[in-house]
Formats: structure tokens, sequence, C-alpha cells
């Protein structure tokens, strides 16, 4: 196999670079790893064809509190993580929820539409102007679908205004 022809290697490896960033950068996920910076670079960049092992990925999302790598690696075998600490999403939360996703819809388009205003896209801009901002709104996506699913368990959302009285 030819990493380079797998698109779930491409996946895999922005999950890797979302988690480098959400660490702090190469030389503070190199800390958290315990690898080199050098070898950091190397996970950190699009066309080198390294992969982190598991202990550096765990490492790194245990610092972060993400999970990407693990969500890439599951979703090439055609899996889906749950979250099973379930950290309770407010009803309340609906709102900031949908208001997230709208942020992150209007943020690939903004991107998308510079990556392809002249016609073609670059690798460079398929990695950072149109897979990272959708890998985000995939996630924002999720969060909006847990607070429904809530609200749909409590029976219904309703906004009260603080001048309810008059």
């Amino acid at each position: 196999m030819v990493p380079h022809a797998n698109a779930y290697f491409f996946r895999i490896k922005a999950a890797q670079r979302d988690l480098i960033a959400a660490a702090g950068g190469i030389e503070r996920a190199a800390e958290v790893a315990g690898f080199s910076k050098s070898q950091v670079g190397r996970w950190n960049h699009a066309d080198s064809p390294d992969l982190m092992p598991v202990d550096a990925a765990l490492r790194l999302e245990e610092e972060t509190g993400r999970h990407d790598f693990t969500s890439a690696i599951a979703a090439a075998r055609g899996r889906k993580l749950a979250d099973t600490t379930l950290e309770a999403i407010e009803a309340g939360d609906i709102m900031a929820r949908f208001s997230d996703v709208m942020r992150r819809v209007g943020e690939l388009s903004s991107e998308a539409a510079l990556a392809v205003a002249d016609g073609t896209i670059t690798p460079a801009e398929a990695t950072n102007m149109i897979d990272k901002p959708t890998a985000l709104l995939v996630q924002a996506a999720d969060e909006l679908r847990r607070a429904a699913a809530k609200v749909r368990g409590e029976g219904g959302f309703m906004v009260v205004s603080g001048d309810a009285g008059g």
C-alpha cells in the first residue's frame, strides 16, 4: 500500500496535526509524547509518511482532552467512538451548539472559497483550507446532535426572556 493513495492516511495525518496544535505545537507535543522534536515534526508534516505510535497519541489525547487520533483510527475501521464520560450537555446549551455549528459553516465556506478561487485545489489547500475546518464542523455538529437529544429527552426547550413580566 502506498500511504499517499489512502484517504484514511490523510485523515489520520490531519488528526495528528490537530493533536500537535492542541498540545501547543511541536516542542510541547514532543515533551508530552516523549519523542524528539524532529520525530514530532515528521508526524506534523502532511507529506511525511510517519504516523504516531499509539502510546504517543494516547499521551497527547490525555493532555489535550481531545480524541482526534483515536477517532480517525476508528473511522478507518468503519467505527465511531462513544463518549463514555458523557459530560452532560445542558438543554440550554443547544443554542450555543447551534451557534457554533453556524460559525463553523461560515469558516468552512470562507476557507473553501479561498481554496477554489483560482480553479485548483492544492494538497496543502485540501488539508488546511478544507479538511481542518470540515473536521471542526463535524465535531460541532455532533455536539449539536447530543444537545438536541437531551432536549428531546427532557420534553423540549424554551427560551425565557429576563424581562418576561414586562
